[in-house]
């Protein structure tokens, strides 16, 4: 069935009919309210909700959605999340007589299988409606809940076979009618999250969206409602034309990528995603035939929804960045995803952890296709991290804590041509507030040692990629952890002849005889003062190492991202005095020598 509902959902949408055209100023003036209103309405949750994935990593995106289930606007926040809504809201549309939509309703879902991202992401919906009781709008909330109810807390099995094992899959549900909260159907989710903040995160949601439908009426009743459908068309026709003018600039080929994951949580390995960037004139299409199908493979297995997001996540990075984020990008962009693949996959298959892996590589393969014609705007809107530590325990009263050990950390910041890998935390998480040491102790019973820059972590290349960190964290009581560990043999791909970022690498029971190394998923009691390690991975370079600057080679040393002997052995730098004296100085000749030696090598 998923296929079908799939292809029903993805389908292209009318433009809303209006009796009235709007002018440009207009349409742009209503895109601003839109993106206002999603912010708001994201922030009120983070303020509103108590669970720290919340309210603390900021894990959520505000989105509004027309009468037609198209795209109207977004607040940019988390890149991976952007444009996962839509899908989940259209499959409440093709319900909406049955499930007797009015103003003052609320709705929620999650379920893969019916336009979602993996359940953990719930998203909330209210509908906004004309004075005649026509739908003219609806705002949406996705946010990432802790617990799902699943065989496992946090809703991440490393060893599940079905969605089932996950938690509790949601198509659609009616949470409040006509403006009254369905106690029965909130008591419901509520009793089946482990989270003991569960019940207030989800009246977070409800408000937040609440404020958004009400924001928009006011829109609706200051502008009129023939007005903003028409603003509505006009943005996403706009946004469809200037991303094609975009394209139509681009070399007309094929541009095929292939990476790989390391393998899935039963060991299988080498799980490959593949992608043919295909350019005609202005149309682009995104074919991703020939990504891993293997049905034995575990826990690898993305959401349709998911696909075809972060594909969208990492065009629209590639392109004019003041195209606005709406419908009308999927409108320029055909995308061949194929069914029984793992970007695709049928039928009840868990899909927690594909939302992490393949997702991103989805969006790593577009990137690594299209670098060649695009090496200004190549960055991946990626992470390459498996999944973090996460460990639970329970207080004094039996409730359930949770560290999901999304810390404050440097990871997977890719260069690109003109421009070193930088900032804590690569693209695919802007927006995503990370834990602070003090924070994440105050919450939970854990010490953080330290979280350091490890030197030659990042991809050698003409321009650099950012180190990565190693954390050294420590548990206070006995708790239950969970990891699944990838990047160790596949980390992040340099672009255009820069080399690889760094592996990832993860120790338990550091200090102690028992000491070992996770080399897949891992689900384990640690003992109270046990102390993990984890190793991020870099970013990756980009183009030869060889044709560096000397001078930000020296500077590079000086800074401690790259060592004296990686300056010589991968830059191709002959360096005389040490870090510690801080005489550090360039030998030109030597440089220059050692330098065309190796280009002449690798010719």
């Amino acid at each position: 069935m998923s296929y079908e509902v799939n292809r029903r959902l993805a389908a292209r949408r009318p433009a809303m009919t209006t009796s009235t055209t709007v002018d440009p100023v207009t349409a742009h003036i209503v895109h601003g309210a839109f993106e206002t209103i999603c912010f708001e309405v994201a922030t009120h949750l983070g303020r509103a909700a108590s669970s720290a994935i919340i309210n603390q990593s900021n894990e959520r995106n505000a989105s509004i959605i027309d009468a037609h289930g198209r795209l109207a606007g977004i607040s940019v926040g988390i890149p991976q999340l952007l444009f996962i809504s839509p899908l989940a809201v259209r499959w409440g549309l093709e319900n909406q007589e049955a499930d007797d939509w009015g103003p003052g309703d609320v709705f929620v879902g999650n379920d893969p299988d019916f336009g979602g991202g993996h359940l953990p992401d719930y998203t909330v919906y209210a509908p906004v409606f004309d004075d005649k009781g026509d739908l003219v709008l609806i705002q949406a909330l996705q946010a990432h809940q802790g617990d799902t109810g699943g065989k496992d807390p946090g809703g991440f099995s490393v060893d599940s076979t079905d969605i089932f094992s996950e938690g509790m899959g949601i198509p659609v549900l009616k949470l409040l009618h006509r403006g009254t909260p369905r106690r029965d159907a909130i008591a419901m989710l509520v009793r089946n999250n482990r989270f003991p903040s569960f019940a207030g995160d989800i009246a977070a949601m409800i408000s937040a969206v609440q404020a958004g439908a009400a924001s928009l009426q006011a829109l609706l009743d200051s502008y009129g409602v023939e007005t903003i459908k028409a603003a509505v068309n006009h943005n996403i026709d706009q946004t469809a034309q200037r991303f094609r003018a975009c394209v139509s600039d681009w070399p007309d080929g094929e541009y095929p990528a292939e990476v790989w994951i390391d393998q899935d949580t039963a060991g299988n390995p080498d799980i490959h995603v593949k992608v043919n960037c295909i350019v005609d004139g202005d149309q682009l299409t995104v074919d991703m035939s020939g990504s891993d199908s293997r049905p034995e493979l575990v826990n690898v297995w993305n959401t349709f929804s998911n696909t075809r997001g972060y594909a969208m996540a990492q065009l629209a990075s590639m392109v004019d960045p003041d195209i606005n984020k709406n419908e009308g990008l999927f409108y320029a962009v055909d995308m061949v995803i194929p069914e029984g693949s793992i970007l695709q996959p049928p039928d009840n298959k868990p899909a927690a952890l594909g939302a992490f892996h393949p997702a991103v590589e989805v969006g790593e393969a577009i990137c690594i296709a299209l670098s060649c014609i695009l090496p200004q705007r190549s960055v991946p809107q990626v992470y390459k991290l498996g999944m973090p530590n996460a460990v639970i325990g329970f207080d004094d009263n039996g409730e359930m804590w949770m560290d999901q050990g999304v810390d404050v950390r440097a990871s997977d910041g890719s260069a690109a041509q003109g421009l070193d890998g930088w900032g804590a935390m690569c693209a695919g998480l802007g927006n995503l507030i990370l834990a602070t040491a003090e924070d994440a102790e105050s919450r939970f019973p854990v010490l953080n040692h330290s979280r350091e820059m490890t030197t030659d972590t990042g991809g050698a290349g003409r321009w650099r990629g950012q180190p990565g960190t190693c954390n050294v964290k420590q548990v206070l009581e006995p708790v239950s952890a969970m990891t699944w560990m990838v990047s160790r043999k596949h980390p992040l791909r340099g672009l255009n002849g820069g080399d690889d970022a760094s592996p990832y690498s993860n120790h338990f029971l550091v200090g102690t005889a028992q000491e070992f190394e996770v080399e897949n998923a891992l689900n384990a009691q640690l003992p109270a003062g046990a102390i993990t390690r984890y190793q991020y991975g870099g970013g990756a370079g980009f183009e030869n190492p060889l044709r560096r600057d000397p001078v930000a080679v020296k500077e590079d040393v000086l800074d401690e991202y790259v060592s004296v002997q990686a300056a010589h052995d991968r830059y191709g730098v002959v360096l005389t005095g040490s870090v510690e004296n801080f005489d550090i100085e360039i030998d030109s000749a030597k440089t220059q020598a050692l330098r065309e030696r190796r280009l002449r090598d690798n010719a």
